[in-house]
């Protein structure tokens, strides 16, 4: 059910509708997703709630506004903030040399032709440095793209999979043995990039990355739903996970019978955690308070602005650096360039949708989604579980469309 607010800082609520009514009619309606939830905040008041469809279509049981969310690659800025939190404690540095923490990726050799069990390589420009991992220029890949040699060898490998035995330890010995798919720095290209920050995360705090987070982020933002796993006196508000095949819905992991249920041998610092929109709310709402809130102070306001800005070379965008043969974001549109695990929109007009220069986002592979507009004060998050869904993109892009549609005044200038 959604609610609109009496203060509705600078939003008709009329509009607002709008967000629960086009998404339940195209998307919900239509069979395209078992239900959604989206909450809006803007200057310290939320002023949207919006929550229809299902948790599990087989049970017929109601989303609600506790449900618990994969959030796959949400998890990075998560994880940016904590290695970034360690930067400011002097531990590390973006232009450090990964080999300094790593000392096998010293010799990381650059793709130059045949297979896994008989790469060419040829040496690296420059070394891989510590901003790289945290942008996606570092040379790795994701397996799943099936796009190259390289990304054969991490499925046959299984790189980075939850179910890896020696966990991000063994994952590291992974990457020291293949070769990086271009050289550092070259290109954009989505990967295991932030489980390589995890593992600095475990690495620099002497910590389990689960640990850092619990200890050092979800208790003192009081994130207490949002873990690598959902204990079992939560599994039922955990959202069962679909599939699309044939243009139906399928199972993928149901909620009562998770893989979340355990902890999982490999804790995914770029796509592993689960959590409540609320949860994620509130991790929003430190970063648009320049890394605090309710008197807990994760980052300097300075940092916060670093993390946020453009950091891929010449101020390119993520299109522009990308691989000819490789489209795959989170982020889905032009315009928009890629700081310390979010994506950050440089060109408002190659976006084709309203918005502000400087506000960032990102989203997750079962098509949850944020994003953050510091001049606006707004922080937006969605929540739906469909796994690669064929109209994940085009639903971010009508969200946002609807949010800013709704909005009557503008505090951008």
């Amino acid at each position: 059910m959604s609610k609109p607010h009496q203060a509705i800082q600078g939003f008709d609520p009329r509009r607002l509708q709008r967000i629960d009514d086009v998404i339940a009619r195209n998307y919900v309606d239509t069979g395209a997703i078992p239900g959604a939830l989206t909450m809006v905040w803007r200057r310290g008041e939320l002023v949207w709630r919006g929550v229809s469809g299902v948790l599990d279509l087989a049970r017929g049981l109601p989303l609600r506004e506790d449900s618990i969310f994969r959030l796959y690659s949400m998890t990075k800025p998560v994880t940016a903030v904590a290695l970034l939190m360690l930067m400011e404690e002097g531990l590390v540095g973006l232009d450090d040399p990964l080999s300094r923490f790593i000392p096998g990726f010293a010799d990381l050799g650059v793709y130059a032709g045949g297979s896994m069990g008989s790469f060419q390589t040829t040496p690296a420009p420059r070394a891989v440095k510590v901003v790289d991992v945290l942008r996606h220029t570092a040379g790795f890949t994701y397996g799943f793209l099936n796009r190259t040699e390289v990304d054969a060898a991490y499925r046959a490998q299984r790189v980075g999979e939850a179910n890896t035995e020696g966990g991000l330890t063994a994952m590291i010995a992974q990457l020291e043995k293949l070769p990086l798919e271009f050289a550092p720095g070259e290109m954009w290209n989505y990967s295991v990039s932030t489980d390589v920050v995890g593992y600095l995360v475990e690495k620099l705090s002497g910590q389990k990355l689960s640990d850092f987070f619990r200890t050092r982020i979800f208790t003192p933002l009081a994130m207490h739903d949002t873990d690598f796993m959902v204990p079992a006196a939560k599994r039922d508000r955990l959202s069962t996970c679909y599939y699309v095949k044939d243009g139906k819905l399928l199972v993928f992991d149901d909620g009562q019978h998770s893989t979340y249920a355990q902890p999982p041998l490999l804790e995914s610092g770029g796509g592993g955690l689960a959590g409540t929109a609320k949860d994620y709310l509130r991790f929003c709402r430190m970063l648009l308070n320049g890394g605090e809130l309710d008197g807990a102070r994760l980052l300097s306001p300075k940092t916060v602005a670093l993390m946020t800005m453009n950091h891929l070379p010449g101020g390119r965008t993520m299109t522009e650096m990308m691989p000819l043969t490789t489209a795959f974001s989170e982020s889905g549109y032009a315009g928009v360039g890629y700081g310390l695990g979010v994506g950050v929109t440089e060109n408002v007009v190659a976006t084709g949708l309203p918005g502000t220069k400087g506000e960032y986002s990102w989203g997750g592979a079962a098509g949850t989604y944020f994003f953050n507009d510091p001049k606006e004060e707004l922080a937006v998050v969605f929540m739906t579980q469909v796994l690669f869904a064929p109209d994940r993109i085009k639903l971010r892009r009508d969200l946002r469309a609807l949010v800013y549609g709704a909005m009557t005044e503008s505090f951008a200038g």
